[in-house]
């Protein structure tokens, strides 16, 4: 039985219907209650995982307070703790103590920073530099994991996920994918940028690994669709699944950095034109996966989805 966090979230929905395809028993939970789940109520550091735990094999750690743009905590780092490590700890206390066999967590690769230079992707095995209370939040969580599996023996896994897009995507990617079926020019012809990304069919395909493969305990594993793209490149694809060729022009990055900072854009700036690379070669040495889904297809699938949602 895999017990899954966060089950009503982009990632869990896309995972429990990769499950249910699959055949393999799992039990989704959410907060409140909902046909088919395991209402839990709070997560925090003080949650009675008991009878969601029953049975358990597997627990599929999803749940967390994610990255958000516009903070209204007076204090971020306390908030983003009492859930990410907090309500974590617990739940993997707690899942030993039931005879878990493997905890699987879901991170995020602001646990290895915001961004990489050239011919420098981030690895697993990289030094942490997280730069904001969420990916410091995370980090604390995977420490706390690693130190809770030490002391108890069961087996931690560690999911660092690039951006994550595909179907039901929202927030950042879907106004992207909204402003690249626009039939306007684009100034990012010179953007020579490289980001790398994870469809979510890819990422699912690697957490499903995760349940079964025997060499992935206590380990941190990094993921991505394998072909990074300049923000330009993106936008080329985006449009064209779309049906629609981009017009780039070639603006200098500096010039497009100057206006984004002259408006106050200094860090959307930095998340269109900066690069943020992930070296999955371990992943592959180590479980030898590698991505089911193509860019192209993936970007395909979450373009067709939208379209749909918007008839």
């Amino acid at each position: 039985m895999i017990l899954v966090t966060g089950a009503t979230g982009f990632v869990g929905q896309a995972l429990c219907a990769e499950l249910s395809r699959r055949q393999m028993n799992y039990r989704p939970v959410s907060r409140a209650p909902a046909p088919g789940f395991v209402a839990i109520g709070t997560i925090d550091g003080d949650t009675d995982w008991s009878e969601a735990l029953a049975g358990v094999d597997v627990v599929m750690h999803l749940a967390a307070r994610v990255h958000v743009m516009n903070e209204s905590a007076a204090d971020p780092l306390a908030a983003f703790r009492a859930v990410n490590v907090n309500a974590t700890v617990n739940l993997a206390r707690q899942a030993a103590g039931a005879g878990v066999r493997r905890f699987i967590f879901l991170s995020s690769i602001k646990v290895n920073g915001e961004q990489t230079v050239a011919g420098k992707p981030f690895r697993a095995s990289d030094v942490p530099h997280p730069e904001d209370a969420y990916g410091r939040s995370k980090l604390e969580a995977e420490e706390a994991l690693l130190a809770t599996g030490a002391e108890t023996g069961m087996e931690i896994v560690i999911i660092r996920p690039p951006l994550v897009y595909g179907p039901g995507v929202k927030a950042n990617f879907a106004s992207l994918m909204k402003w690249a079926g626009r039939p306007f020019p684009w100034p990012f012809g010179a953007v020579r940028n490289r980001r790398s990304l994870v469809f979510i069919g890819n990422l699912v395909d690697f957490m499903l690994l995760c349940t079964r493969h025997p060499s992935v305990g206590n380990r941190v594993f990094l993921v991505s669709d394998g072909e990074d793209l300049s923000v330009g490149q993106l936008i080329a694809k985006l449009s064209l699944a779309e049906g629609r060729k981009a017009l780039m022009l070639p603006v200098p990055p500096a010039l497009l950095k100057g206006f984004a900072a002259l408006f106050g854009r200094r860090a959307a700036a930095q998340r269109l034109l900066g690069s943020l690379q992930v070296d999955i070669g371990e992943t592959a040495a180590i479980t030898g996966w590698s991505p089911p889904h193509s860019v192209d297809e993936g970007l395909a699938e979450t373009v067709v989805d939208v379209g749909a949602t918007a008839r």
